[in-house]
């Protein structure tokens, strides 16, 4: 019995040593030597968010569009009682607070994480009532999925606290032009120093790419 399987044994080295190994010929463009390219924007860019949003004119916007400018953002909903007019008011003194040359460049974003109520029209409501006037303004609504990714990529924490209110953070979010935070001012009325100072290094600055 033990020669039996010792004569199968070596039948099956001497088959698996005869049998030829099989070369796999990469596809052009596969191989180590080429690579393949790196991707556009980071895990941190905003960038990478593909959802299209609706502005309060009704244009289609998408947040790669804003790609190469410093931007000032914060979610925010039109119904808020106190917290939202204030963080607008915030956004307006920064703007206020940066010499005319990069105010030129930086755009201000505010988006909606309550696209149920916050139609086009209240969205242009809520920008008249606050003087958020130009086309360095844009306010956006989006699905419930574009608001809950663009919430989670800059770190702002929503939940709804009534049927027409949301407990939400407090925070403004400055990105570079490759749309990654900068600079994060949290709460209301809180010093702009840092935030006015990164906006003008970032005016001065090319997009990464």
């Amino acid at each position: 019995m033990k020669a039996i399987l010792l004569s199968l044994s070596l039948l099956a080295t001497v088959t698996c040593l005869a049998e030829p190994v099989k070369k796999s010929t990469p596809k052009k463009g596969e191989t180590c030597e080429v690579g393949l390219p790196p991707g556009k924007y980071s895990d941190r860019s905003i960038y990478r968010l593909t959802c299209t949003w609706t502005d309060d004119s009704g244009a289609n916007v998408r947040l790669a569009g804003f790609e190469g400018k410093p931007v000032v953002i914060a979610l925010f909903f039109t119904s808020c009682e106190h917290s939202c007019p204030l963080i607008a008011r915030d956004m307006k003194a920064i703007q206020n607070q940066l010499s005319t040359k990069t105010a030129e460049k930086v755009q201000f974003i505010l988006a909606s994480i309550d696209p149920e109520r916050d139609t086009a029209e209240a969205l242009k409501a809520f920008r008249k009532k606050h003087r958020l006037t130009g086309s360095e303004w844009t306010l956006l609504r989006g699905g419930k999925d574009c608001a809950k990714q663009l919430a989670d990529k800059l770190g702002f924490v929503y939940s709804p606290g009534s049927k027409t209110q949301f407990a939400h953070s407090l925070m403004i979010s400055v990105l570079d032009g490759s749309g990654e935070v900068a600079h994060q001012q949290v709460g209301l009325g809180a010093d702009r120093t840092t935030a006015v100072a990164t906006l003008e290094k970032l005016a001065g600055a090319k997009a990464r790419r």
